[in-house]
């Protein structure tokens, strides 16, 4: 019997990261944030909806008590090129930010904009702390000057998708990291 996600799986040119890849490095990191955040008050801050799937398997893998809650930015316009301008679709309402020490976690840094704006924006907004951890980062992309607190992978300048990260709302499901056609986001 077909998995659900095997029909997206001829739009795939080549896999990325495994399954097993993927779970090595999120546990990697988990236990690097466990060490560093052991003695705060962390409020882990999903960025909805592509660090969705990278978010729940963080947070299953750490060890300390920590709150969650969610953010939704866009930095994109119509396809696959950035129209620089981040817009906060779902912001975030407590009252108690001057007392959470913030983790942004991210699907995918490219440009840097949208955490530098996000981690600036919570300072400014009360957090006692802001640091940032992103699954994947295109350093080659960076059009400002940031680099996450916490890094997964450092990726190839290739449109990727899977394991939360999509092309028109498609591919989310995939279980790995993959490199998608050209094709496809061309057509």
């Amino acid at each position: 019997m077909k998995k659900h996600y095997e029909i997206w799986d001829d739009d795939v040119e080549a896999i990325l990261i495994t399954e097993e890849e993927l779970d090595e490095t999120v546990t990697r990191i988990a236990t690097e944030i466990d060490k560093d955040y052991k003695d705060k008050n962390l409020l882990l801050l999903c960025i909805l909806k592509g660090s969705v799937v990278f978010f729940g398997d963080l947070m299953k893998r750490l060890s300390i008590p920590c709150e969650i809650d969610c953010m939704k930015v866009s930095s994109y316009g119509a396809g696959t090129t950035s129209s620089k301008k981040i817009n906060i679709l779902l912001d975030l309402h407590r009252n108690d930010l001057s007392e959470k020490d913030i983790l942004i976690v991210e699907d995918i840094i490219d440009s840097g904009r949208t955490l530098s704006y996000l981690a600036e924006y919570l300072r400014i907004n009360g957090a006692r702390s802001v640091k940032t951890v992103s699954l994947l980062d295109k350093p080659s992309r960076r059009e400002v000057d940031y680099t996450p607190d916490y890094r997964g992978m450092i990726i190839p300048d290739e449109f990727v998708v899977g394991y939360g990260l999509d092309y028109a709302e498609k591919y989310r499901t995939l279980p790995y990291v993959g490199i998608l056609k050209p094709e496809i986001y061309t057509k």
